[in-house]
């Protein structure tokens, strides 16, 4: 008799729940013109409707989508991409709940329409939440979750009526339940003598405001039938030799040749070679390294990829580009290290958020951040508290600035939200954002989650299962969640890298005593990396401030008591870093907007910068010690000062 083991429920559990979501069956390559690929942007002025039906779901049994949404009724002018909160003087839509309508008619054209050898293919940069699309009626695909990109082939719906302009039709529902990234409840308001029939609030555990519509571009984008589906690319180094091996997926035939180059920023060819996947080599390697740890920060290749067919057939090549930075990473017990360096983390926190636009890309604003960041010498931030803009990683990428990328799983502190669906939405999640933001040599680390109920019995299954995924998914970046539980009893502290931590000390906890600052700092940072043996980063700390409010001695809100603040933190970490702490990250780069409440004025106020980018007296606190902490590492020239223009 043959006795077979069991494995334990738990271990069942998760194995099938990975074999329910490792199935992304397609790249996300940022779309990117080339000889065989052009690019139809669609942002703009889209016309827009939200349904206020009681259930919401007008739209459907009217099936809005068949026609142009103006013939169901008002509609309004919406810019595309952008939040639709600020947009009007409406504060029911400003607070709406529910789904929204989008529609606009296209010109596509008529060669690729005519050429059944092109692919034409609609991409939306993100929607939150949940979103439905349609084109001519016809429904191409969904998507659940904010904040990453999803995208159809619509070549054969064009084809099926190729004298009729194109309309495409998005609709978007932001309502966020248990299962959801980030989790969120309904309540329902039964009490009619204290609220109006059918009345209900959307519930978050997230401190900023819930914005919606499609926040990033929409476009058209063609490839040959047969094409370059995805790429991956790792890279070590080795004495000056840096290695890049890449992986290359081609969908649509069989038969095809595939050639590899890579480029240095002159356009001269460094390397090449032939085939599906393989290992170019290149001397005297340049590296990339982080903004202000050397003269030459985010160095990028460019690697080219050729795919020809062979054999019977029509004849398809297809091109694509990809940018490479050269880098490793590598965690100890104390230290994070890139290109066998040790890096500190001296940054900060930011949000997707600004006024009248929200959520909304907006490449202004992006530029003048990044230039803020550089000018206060800031190396890195967190995405917080889900993934920002790929435009904003490629910035990232050039510029040298690390990234801790995020994803949404802000706000998990009900136990339910701890459940199988949840984790299995969890998981996809990840998959979808490490198949988005695998090659970008800024990310450095992964966040699975901010600030969850970590002390939960659930969580620890929870986070081993979503951590393991998510070393599966990419063996070759650290993993991290960012905790503010007791030390004693995060569950999913053990599974991690890299400890984060976000504590308040003299603001949420002895609110206005700055004299408990050294010593609970102290304290939480020798119980942490006593306990785990790990290094730690201050993921969050800081204090709200009302700009121009001043007041000597310091109190709560005022420009001095943030100073005060800041300047107790900043002795500790001096103490710490010598030892096991490995990076600060300021909470918040700029004030944005919450929900309203009895704590907040008009948004969250931790900002360093106003809402409108304008420095308080923390943003030169911080100026002055990151630049300092910069110079100590001796590798920056003289004259190495913002805005180093030589």
């Amino acid at each position: 008799m043959v006795h077979v083991r069991k494995l334990p429920v738990e271990l069942v559990l998760v194995f099938s729940i990975w074999q329910v979501v490792d199935m992304l069956d397609s790249g996300m390559l940022f779309p990117r013109e080339s000889s065989s690929r052009e690019i139809k942007e669609l942002n703009g002025i889209w016309n827009f409707r939200a349904d206020f039906s009681p259930n919401r779901h007008l739209g459907f049994e009217k099936a809005w989508y068949k026609s142009r949404i103006a013939e169901s009724g008002p509609v309004i002018d919406m810019p595309v991409p952008a939040s639709y909160n600020d947009i009007t003087q409406d504060a029911k839509l400003r607070d709406f709940i529910g789904w929204v309508w989008y529609d606009r008619e296209v010109v596509v054209p008529a060669r690729w329409i005519a050429d059944d050898g092109i692919r034409v293919v609609l991409r939306v940069g993100s929607a939150h939440y949940y979103s439905i699309v349609w084109v001519n009626g016809v429904k191409v695909t969904e998507h659940e979750g904010g904040h990453l990109p999803f995208e159809a082939d619509i070549s054969l719906v064009l084809r099926e009526s190729p004298g009729v302009q194109c309309r495409i039709t998005i609709a978007v529902n932001n309502t966020l339940t248990l299962q959801t990234l980030p989790p969120g409840t309904i309540q329902h308001m039964s009490d009619t003598t204290r609220y109006p029939a059918g009345y209900f609030v959307q519930n978050t555990n997230f401190d900023f405001f819930n914005y919606a519509g499609i926040h990033r571009p929409v476009l058209l984008y063609t490839t040959p039938k047969v094409y370059v589906d995805d790429i991956t690319v790792l890279t070590n180094v080795s004495d000056n030799i840096g290695l890049v091996s890449y992986n290359v997926s081609i969908l649509g035939g069989l038969k095809a040749t595939v050639k590899v180059t890579l480029s240095d920023k002159g356009g001269s060819c460094v390397a090449s070679s032939t085939g599906l996947s393989g290992v170019l080599k290149v001397v005297d390697v340049n590296l990339w390294w982080p903004y202000l740890m050397h003269v030459n920060p985010g160095y990028l290749y460019s690697m080219e990829v050729r795919v020809t067919t062979t054999g019977e057939g029509p004849a398809y090549e297809d091109v694509y580009s990809l940018p490479v930075g050269i880098r490793t990473v590598q965690v100890t017990s104390t230290t994070f290290l890139i290109n066998h360096k040790p890096f500190y983390f001296h940054g900060v926190n930011k949000h997707e958020d600004a006024d009248i636009r929200g959520k909304g890309l907006d490449w202004p604003l992006i530029v003048k951040d990044f230039n803020l960041m550089k000018w206060m010498g800031a190396n890195s931030f967190r995405t917080s508290h889900y993934p920002y803009a790929e435009e904003i990683l490629q910035m990232c990428d050039r510029h040298g600035i690390v990234v801790i990328d995020e994803c949404p799983g802000v706000g998990i502190r009900d136990i339910r939200s701890f459940e199988n669906a949840s984790l299995a939405h969890h998981l996809v999640v990840m998959e979808e954002l490490v198949r988005r933001d695998k090659n970008h040599a800024s990310v450095v680390m992964w966040s699975v989650a901010n600030e969850p109920a970590a002390e939960m019995p659930p969580a620890g299954l929870y986070f081993k299962t979503l951590i393991s995924y998510t070393k599966h998914l990419d063996p070759t970046r650290p993993v991290t969640f960012v905790s503010n539980s007791d030390y004693s009893r995060d569950k999913g502290a053990p599974y991690v890298d890299v400890i984060c931590l976000n504590s308040y000390f003299s603001w949420y906890h002895d609110p206005g005593h700055l004299e408990v600052i050294p010593i609970q700092l102290t304290t939480q940072f020798e119980n942490w990396y006593g306990k785990y043996q790990k290094p730690i980063i201050q993921s969050e700390y800081g204090a709200d401030v009302v700009p121009g409010l001043h007041a000597d001695p310091p109190i709560m809100f005022t420009e001095e008591y943030q100073k005060i603040v800041l300047q107790h933190y900043h002795k500790v970490f001096d103490q710490k870093r010598k030892d096991y702490v490995i990076g600060e990250l300021i909470w918040n780069f700029a004030d944005f907007m919450t929900a309203q409440g009895i704590t907040r004025v008009v948004g969250n106020k931790k900002g360093i910068f106003s809402r409108q980018r304008q420095p308080k007296a923390g943003a030169f606190i911080l100026r002055e010690r990151y630049w300092k902490l910069a110079n100590e590492t001796g590798l920056l020239p003289a004259w190495a000062r913002y805005p180093c223009l030589h």
